[in-house]
């Protein structure tokens, strides 16, 4: 399965969501391979720190570049999963992989800034049909403020539903330190000491798979 995480701003925590999925996986004992198409090489980082320290269950890593689409179905026919963490814009590697992609995960902050890019993105999802009409399209609330009065993930929520194809996930990923803290150790948070966040990974990887 290829499962590509992408947006069209920067900062919609994409990477954290790629690493920490692919943490998932590996914890379950799929055979899972990341891929950085991403130029700031967040994720590769992660990964190089995972290596220094010699953390297991090994994951493997792969940097490219460009047009990933042939890439991306060798890669599927050698690994059972499949993650991609794309740039955060439009870009050759977010529209070649769309085209070879099972799954697309649409990451948004609740602000009005992330979900003015919805249309775009939308358009960018329609013409990748055209190649891959297959394509399973979620979005993911990210960041999400974690105090009560807090009206972002409503206000986020009754956005998102003028865009129907970007079927929002319920599983919602809110702003907790520790998606920060695991990064520089090249973990995920499933291998850290915050349950709420594992619990929120683990719940989206189920939602994925379902």
């Amino acid at each position: 399965m290829i499962l590509i995480v992408a947006s069209q701003k920067g900062g919609a925590g994409k990477s954290t969501t790629a690493t920490n999925l692919a943490a998932e996986f590996a914890r379950l004992g799929r055979d899972v391979v990341l891929v950085d198409a991403d130029a700031q090489r967040s994720a590769a980082r992660w990964h190089a720190d995972r290596e220094a320290a010699s953390i297991v269950p090994v994951i493997a890593c792969v940097e490219k570049a460009g047009n990933i689409r042939t890439t991306l179905l060798d890669l599927d026919g050698r690994y059972e999963i499949v993650v991609v963490d794309v740039a955060g814009r439009d870009s050759a590697e977010m529209r070649t992989g769309m085209t070879a992609a099972h799954k697309l995960i649409v990451t948004v902050r609740p602000s009005q800034f992330d979900l003015d890019t919805l249309p775009h993105m939308q358009a960018l999802i329609d013409q990748a049909r055209d190649f891959n009409p297959d394509l399973e399209v979620r979005s993911l609330l990210t960041q999400v403020p974690t105090h009560a009065v807090a009206s972002e993930r409503t206000d986020a929520g009754e956005y998102l539903a003028d865009y129907p194809e970007l079927k929002p996930l319920q599983t919602v990923i809110y702003e907790r330190k520790a998606y920060r803290d695991v990064i520089g150790e090249g973990l995920g948070v499933v291998e850290w000491n915050n349950p709420k966040a594992k619990a929120e990974i683990q719940e989206l990887v189920a939602e994925l798979m379902a």
